[in-house]
């Protein structure tokens, strides 16, 4: 079990947010509905960062964000309000810490959160919370077996004592991240969220990140760069100005700003 105070979540609201309106119980095939239409409902995003906000990641913090204002987060916001969805719904979370791999030189620390999810006494890994083409559906956690979700493909392997999940890319296997089995509570998660939200060193301090995925396709905001990924191949093209960019959070991720809004890591915009 989390120590997430799952008895404050406004379920009805949060099954509009996703458009959900399935059944309620803790069975793998609502496990698998509720997963994809978290994932391709509310998009990844890093933007009060970027605004000099801070990232709250307590349950009321995040359901003012994400289901009532109807923007989108990362990964302590996005699976702290899965979990809490899942254990109202009667299903046994345990929330896990990982270390990201891709598009890393060096070992790091164990920022990014996910779920492991007991299912009739089966383990599942539950994440709609990475930002560069995570899962959009569960995987079974047990080594080898590849989950084929519509484009994408994934895996877990065991490396020397971890788990890696991979995903297949331009007809290769790279590792998203590494991770343990050991159990993480909230007060783990406030100090890796303090450090991603505010160390100079942070990727997420340092670029402006924006993700909406879909059965069909990627999108990806990295500062002034569109990148679409689709049926293999990548479109990208460049955002000319700042209110370029609002009409492109708008548009393509469903997240309205107001005319004039400037985000740190862009500063050099006028």
């Amino acid at each position: 079990m989390t120590d997430l105070p799952a008895a404050a979540l406004d379920l009805d609201a949060y099954f509009r947010r996703i458009g959900y309106t399935g059944p309620r119980q803790a069975t793998p095939e609502v496990l698998d509905a509720v997963h994809l239409a978290h994932a391709t409902s509310i998009p990844f995003e890093n933007l009060d960062i970027q605004l000099g906000r801070p990232i709250g990641i307590d349950l009321a913090s995040i359901q003012a964000k994400l289901v009532k204002a109807r923007r989108g987060g990362y990964c302590f916001e996005q699976n702290t309000l899965l979990a809490a969805v899942l254990e109202r719904l009667g299903f046994h979370v345990t929330p896990l810490a990982a270390r990201v791999r891709l598009g890393a030189h060096r070992v790091l620390p164990r920022t990014h959160m996910m779920l492991m999810v007991d299912v009739a006494g089966q383990a599942w890994l539950a994440d709609v919370g990475f930002g560069t083409g995570g899962l959009l559906e569960p995987i079974r956690l047990r080594p080898g077996g590849v989950s084929r979700q519509f484009g994408w493909s994934f895996r877990l392997v065991e490396e020397r004592g971890v788990w890696v999940l991979e995903s297949l890319r331009e007809g290769a296997w790279q590792p998203l991240y590494v991770f343990t089995l050991e159990p993480h509570y909230a007060l783990d998660f406030e100090m890796a969220n303090h450090y991603v939200s505010t160390h100079p060193a942070s990727r997420f301090v340092q670029t402006l990140a924006v993700q909406r995925q879909t059965p069909e396709a990627c999108y990806l905001l990295r500062n002034r760069e569109l990148t679409v990924i689709k049926d293999g191949n990548s479109d990208c093209r460049q955002i000319v100005d700042a209110e370029a960019l609002l009409a492109v959070l708008a548009e393509t991720f469903g997240l309205e700003f107001p005319p004039g809004t400037r985000f740190r890591c862009l500063s050099d915009e006028t």
